[in-house]
């Protein structure tokens, strides 16, 4: 059964013949009675009552005629999805994410939900070596990875940028600076979490301290925020550096300074070529951010940001 024999059908009943049904469809009568013939034998059932001048719909066609409608309903509505999924209006954005920075993420799907509100997003946490293989084999649309530079086989589009905050004790000399520089903390043992634990960011920091000039003085590695910052409160001088991710209390005894240099990029990673239609959509949000709420704007205090190392 081919869905043209449906039409076919549909055609000739509202018509009441063949020659005005051939005439609707743009083809010759001889091709509609053929092909309402071979329908007839397929299903094993006459579905057109010929003996008079008009041509009337058997017993059998009048059962089968709100089928072949439904059919062709489906038919019609496949094609309309298909044509929303191709230009990316409708579908599913499979996407990598990372925590935070901030409400970025939100405000993002916020803004895909107002330009493409009928396209699903599924998000998925993954360690970042985990989320490069998603994209690599296709299981993965894209996905947010930070501090990386390079990715074997896939394209790495820098999508925003975050400072990075360090800690240290409050009674330290350089606690009074309104942002500091690495070479001004070389003297002092880095708090930073095992490179296994986040590659990029642990080359980020250790790479930027030696193009300053300074060997990275290794002291306990970084495990959980607040255990870190109430070891560097209680214990002998030392430094962490972080970036934000969801809001924390101050810490006493602590000293939270933005860090003049580097910065955190967090990039965007996909495979090489044209990108998808619902890629597309995500692409344009990124590059056109709506603008942000005046009632969430102003300077925020360092103190009260929340922080992490590993991604």
């Amino acid at each position: 059964m081919e869905l043209r024999q449906l039409r076919y059908f549909t055609a000739v009943a509202e018509e009441g013949g063949f020659g005005r049904a051939a005439e609707r469809l743009g083809i010759v009568p001889s091709a509609v009675s053929q092909q309402i013939s071979r329908l007839e034998r397929e299903l094993g059932v006459v579905l057109f009552d010929r003996s008079t001048r008009h041509v009337r719909l058997s017993g059998a066609g009048e059962r089968l005629m709100p089928e072949a409608r439904a059919v062709l309903a489906a038919a019609h509505r496949v094609r309309q999805v298909a044509g929303d999924i191709a230009s990316g209006d409708e579908g599913l954005l499979r996407l990598g994410t990372v925590q935070g920075p901030g409400d970025r993420i939100h405000r993002l799907l916020n803004d895909l939900a107002v330009t493409a509100p009928r396209l699903q997003v599924r998000l998925r946490r993954l360690a970042v070596v985990d989320r490069l293989a998603a994209v690599r084999s296709g299981e993965l649309d894209a996905a947010f990875v930070r501090a990386l530079s390079t990715a074997p086989g896939l394209e790495l589009l820098p999508v925003w940028t975050d400072p990075l905050y360090v800690a240290l004790p409050a009674d330290h000399r350089l606690a009074d600076a309104a942002a500091l520089r690495l070479e001004q903390l070389a003297e002092l043992p880095l708090r930073l979490a095992r490179r296994e634990s986040n590659p990029p960011f642990h080359d980020l920091v250790t790479e930027a301290l030696r193009a300053a000039g300074a060997e990275p003085l290794q002291g306990p590695p970084f495990t959980t925020l607040q255990e870190t910052l109430a070891e560097i409160a209680t214990g002998a001088p030392s430094w962490t550096v972080f970036y934000e991710v969801t809001g924390v209390p101050s810490f006493p005894r602590i000293a939270l300074r933005r860090l003049a240099a580097p910065a955190l990029t967090t990039s965007l990673a996909v495979l090489p070529g044209p990108p998808g239609a619902a890629l597309r959509h995500l692409l344009q949000a990124l590059r056109e951010p709506r603008p942000a709420d005046p009632s969430r704007t102003g300077r925020r205090d360092p103190s009260a940001t929340g922080t992490a190392q590993p991604s």
